[in-house]
């Protein structure tokens, strides 16, 4: 399984492909916005983690746009905030909030990685 991992802090990207890696998916980073489209169009990746909160253009506007290129993949949603509230995050398939512990993370991953088999 391929994942495109989306933040704008290069640290986090860091982490998460390390940690990714490590449980066997073929991980792929952007960390802006136009760059995460780039990377969909490109690699065509069969998940993707999403930070909410970046500069220019942000995770919610990603996610529209990604939404209405192929509705079938499917979008985690990261934030270090709670936007339970907010209805546009609902388009996406799972939210997780931010935390170097990446447990809750990897079960949203696996979850979503079952139901497509």
């Amino acid at each position: 399984m391929k994942i495109l991992v989306v933040d704008d802090e290069k640290n986090i990207l860091k982490l998460y492909k390390a940690e990714l890696e490590d449980e066997g998916y073929v991980v792929v980073t952007a960390n802006s916005g136009q760059e995460a489209l780039e990377a969909f169009d490109r690699e065509q990746p069969d998940l993707i983690t999403l930070d909410i909160m970046m500069p220019e253009m942000d995770g919610i506007q990603v996610l529209r746009q990604i939404k209405q290129k192929s509705a079938d993949v499917p979008v985690i949603m990261l934030t270090a905030y709670d936007y339970r509230d907010d209805f546009s995050v609902w388009v996406s398939d799972a939210y997780v909030v931010k935390s170097s512990d990446l447990t809750q993370l990897k079960a949203t991953i696996r979850q979503i990685a079952e139901k497509k088999q």
